[in-house]
């Protein structure tokens, strides 16, 4: 068995993920024994054609096409089948590496049994401190909104502008660098995959808590993350994450919360003109029916 298995996912961006691959060998301790699983979540032929032409050719790197394209949660799901560490780390192809954080988180989960996801702290382009963790997207963040939580209930909604020296619990870590205790991710099931896109980290973090396990931020462990490249904005893409926010609401709150929040957004959207593309969506409850993910299809390698 491996310490440390490394999901990433290709979709139509190859360079980022060669990339990816190349910063985790160049900062990843040699006593530690690891695997990287790529899977190409249905690229297109062009795309997939430069991966598979520049893939490393190492015994414990692997390459693995789907036939469709299953967003976030079902790609990293698909290749977590290919794994056999003791943790997994669900890795963005936009996010490299900046130090041993393998060998970092490493050290510091197998010190700390009652956690079940660590992220490093995420820093830009320009080498400026990013945002790597967020509060759940409830009632009082969207009435009082997350200043306010930060300043006046500091222990349970940390700063998230904060530069941090020492690590820090956190309702849920950013998706682009998620470093899974493997029990902690089997006792919950893994990512829910009817989630097409985002909020996976919420839905799973709160799924944790309740098995018990804790989601911290340490950050001594950095990453470089090209914010939006894996997946970019749109209007499509906008609605996605209110599909995907109102269905983690619904599965794991209660309806009236989920109906308060649902109307918050109708009345809100009202008022504001470049929201009202949204309107029609979460009047009609922003089903999963109408998820991108109904329309991709299969796309056989020729």
């Amino acid at each position: 068995m491996k310490d440390i298995s490394i999901v990433i996912i290709n979709y139509n961006t190859a360079t980022y993920t060669l990339e990816c691959i190349n910063s985790v060998i160049k900062f990843t301790d040699k006593t530690l024994s690891y695997e990287i699983v790529v899977v190409d979540n249905n690229s297109n032929p062009e795309d997939y054609a430069h991966l598979h032409e520049n893939f490393p050719k190492h015994d414990h790197i692997s390459l693995h096409r789907s036939v469709i394209n299953t967003g976030f949660g079902g790609g990293n799901m698909f290749g977590a089948q290919f794994t056999n560490g003791t943790y997994i780390l669900f890795l963005n192809n936009d996010a490299m590496l900046l130090n041993d954080c393998l060998f970092i988180l490493h050290n510091y989960m197998e010190n700390h049994p009652n956690i079940g996801v660590t992220t490093a702290q995420n820093y830009d382009e320009h080498n400026k401190h990013v945002i790597s963790f967020d509060h759940d997207k409830g009632i009082r963040k969207l009435l009082l909104g997350r200043s306010f939580l930060e300043k006046n209930w500091a222990s349970q909604f940390p700063k998230r502008k904060t530069a941090y020296t020492e690590p820090v619990s956190v309702n849920f870590v950013n998706g682009a660098f998620m470093f899974f205790r493997r029990e902690a991710f089997e006792a919950v099931g893994g990512f829910d995959t009817n989630i097409f896109l985002y909020f996976e980290e919420m839905d799973i973090c709160f799924r944790l808590r309740q098995k018990g396990f804790s989601s911290v931020l340490v950050p001594e462990a950095k990453i470089l993350h090209y914010q939006g490249v894996s997946t970019g904005v749109s209007k499509a893409i906008s609605k996605e994450g209110m599909i995907s926010h109102l269905y983690v609401i619904k599965k794991n709150y209660s309806h009236a919360k989920y109906l308060f929040i649902r109307t918050y957004f109708c009345l809100s959207f009202l008022i504001k003109p470049k929201k009202w593309f949204m309107l029609s969506l979460v009047w009609k409850g922003a089903h999963l029916s109408k998820s991108l993910k109904q329309q991709q299809q299969i796309r056989f390698e020729s």
